[in-house]
């Protein structure tokens, strides 16, 4: 219920207005999400650390918004080193406005990302986005084979979309949105998620584990080693600012661990879903509200 509840919270103007306007959040904000993304990347990768970095905004009403975040994307680009990884969301591109808007301006960032050695990969949002999500995704593979995309292990065809997605880069993860028909149960969503890591792993494409789960950490590594995989053949992704000594360890086995980068203004969304998913963080978050340490 604490979930459903927080995840109300992102959708709500007036929860918005209130969280925003406080002064008190930017420990919450500054744990999470990137203030200078620039020293942030740089941080992590003398870490040994890979990244995927996120340009926090969504869900555009006009045209002109969609250009603005590509060529945030594109500036972005200039920042990261070979190797690195940027998540996009489709309707930061203009996807609400039109399937080909967002298709044009994704193959924009693939063809720019190309040419620095970096991924994208096309992060999962609302549920009525989905089937554009891997239209998008499938028509981009054609030019652009690496281009990854997202699976959210709460939605009952998670399954189906990891057997339909042979070659392929996939980041898998538990899910931050709300469905009808979704898995609500953590236990549900454990299985679907063990479910679909078996498919990947015994496939041929690339799996990205996205989760801070210790128990999904620890079964990821045994059902790569069971597929014959080494440890270059997938990797870890957790966020920016959770498990940061257990992202450190994995790397530090030689793991391939890739860190979600966040950052922008428009923050407010995005750390409402992270408190949804990890509701212990409720309690940094309320200690960040009612102290001035």
């Amino acid at each position: 219920m604490l979930r459903q509840a927080l995840l109300a919270i992102a959708k709500s103007e007036r929860a918005e207005r209130v969280i925003s306007s406080s002064r008190l959040t930017s420990d919450v904000v500054a744990r999470y999400v990137a203030s200078d993304v620039g020293a942030v990347i740089g941080e992590l990768t003398r870490k040994g650390l890979l990244v995927t970095v996120d340009h926090l905004g969504e869900e555009v009403t006009d045209e002109s918004q969609a250009e603005a975040a590509v060529a945030e994307y594109v500036r972005l680009l200039g920042l990261l080193p070979a190797g690195a990884d940027v998540s996009v969301k489709l309707t930061a591109l203009g996807l609400r406005l039109s399937r080909e808007l967002a298709l044009g301006h994704a193959a924009t960032i693939c063809r720019e990302a190309a040419a620095r050695d970096v991924t994208v990969t096309l992060d999962a949002e609302e549920h009525d986005t989905i089937p554009w999500l891997h239209s998008v995704h499938a028509a981009l593979r054609e030019d652009h084979p690496e281009v990854g995309v997202v699976v959210q292990a709460y939605l009952p065809d998670s399954l189906e979309r990891c057997d339909g997605l042979a070659g392929a880069r996939v980041r898998l993860c538990k899910g931050a949105y709300t469905a009808p028909g979704a898995y609500t149960r953590p236990a549900d969503i454990d299985r679907s998620f063990v479910r679909c890591l078996k498919i990947l792993m015994a496939g041929t494409g690339y799996p990205m584990v996205a989760t801070h789960d210790p128990r999904l950490v620890r079964v990821a590594a045994t059902l790569a080693v069971l597929a014959g995989r080494d440890q270059t053949g997938y990797e870890h992704q957790m966020l920016y600012g959770v498990r940061p000594d257990e992202q450190l360890r994995l790397a530090g086995q030689g793991a391939r661990m890739r860190v979600y980068v966040p950052y922008g203004a428009d923050w407010y969304a995005y750390l409402m879903r992270r408190l949804a998913e990890r509701p212990r963080n409720l309690a940094f978050f309320l200690r960040s509200l009612l102290s001035r340490r």
